[in-house]
């Protein structure tokens, strides 16, 4: 596989109460984002760059322990999704073929569901190809919304969303396929002209499909893929659910 990785892991969690970065919250004693990098390893995904903004000295130190090399870029300003993608350009720029976008908070994003969604991504000829995935309550969660043919439309933030698009279950996970060369042209296009003044990485998709670029959505097998924690009590449940459902981290350091 052509393939790279993006971690986003700047993400300070002010709700967690901890004095690190909220992707090195333990779920079963392992940090997150080792959940995350052991399912990008075991999906065969090498080469990995992770975005860091709070607390990043925790960061590097992470990823100086880990048993091969990693990337890293910073963030000094939390932007948004985009803005943070952004800071990855030259990391992009050197390793061509499909990136795939990931959250350093979401734990149970699993090594299937990385290499289906490259599989779907791939052989639909995608630009793009968001992970999703249905769930019962999708309440903060990035609604997919899709035209009459099944094709994607768009993902509105919940922030933006009307009330029919409130009443979507299908969400954004967080993940992202990407043909590398397409995002780079369009990653300086992003505005920030919404609520929350941010750079989404989901308006890329907005602006490959406009090119007229097919755009893709991969339904995760599991709804566990979109699930992180911002405090305490959500960090507790995914412990819970991963001792429930006999879920591992799979790299060891």
């Amino acid at each position: 596989m052509n393939t790279c990785a993006v971690i986003l892991a700047g993400g300070e969690g002010k709700r967690m109460k901890s004095s690190k970065p909220k992707t090195l919250s333990p779920v079963l004693g392992k940090p997150m984002l080792q959940w995350v990098i052991g399912a990008l390893k075991d999906a065969g995904v090498d080469n990995i760059c992770l975005v860091k903004g709070y607390k990043k000295e925790f960061i590097d130190e992470f990823a100086q322990n880990l048993p091969f090399k990693v990337s890293t870029v910073f963030q000094a300003e939390r932007l948004g999704t985009g803005h943070a993608v952004m800071q990855a350009k030259d990391f992009l720029k050197e390793n061509k073929g499909s990136v795939v976008i990931l959250n350093g908070d979401a734990p149970f994003m699993d090594c299937d569901t990385i290499k289906e969604s490259y599989e779907y991504h791939k052989s639909h000829g995608c630009s793009a190809t968001v992970i999703s995935a249905k769930v019962a309550d999708p309440t903060g969660y990035g609604r997919i919304v899709r035209d009459g043919d099944s094709n994607v439309k768009a993902i509105i933030e919940q922030k933006d969303a009307d009330e029919e698009t409130l009443k979507i279950n299908e969400v954004n996970s967080g993940g992202f396929w990407f043909e590398t060369e397409l995002l780079l042209s369009v990653l300086d296009k992003i505005k920030s002209n919404n609520k929350a003044g941010e750079y989404y990485l989901p308006d890329a998709l907005k602006l490959l499909l406009e090119q007229g670029n097919k755009v893709g959505a991969y339904v995760a097998k599991s709804s566990d893929t979109v699930l992180g924690a911002n405090d305490p009590s959500q960090l507790e449940e995914l412990n819970s659910i991963a001792t429930q459902k006999g879920y591992k981290c799979s790299l060891e350091l």
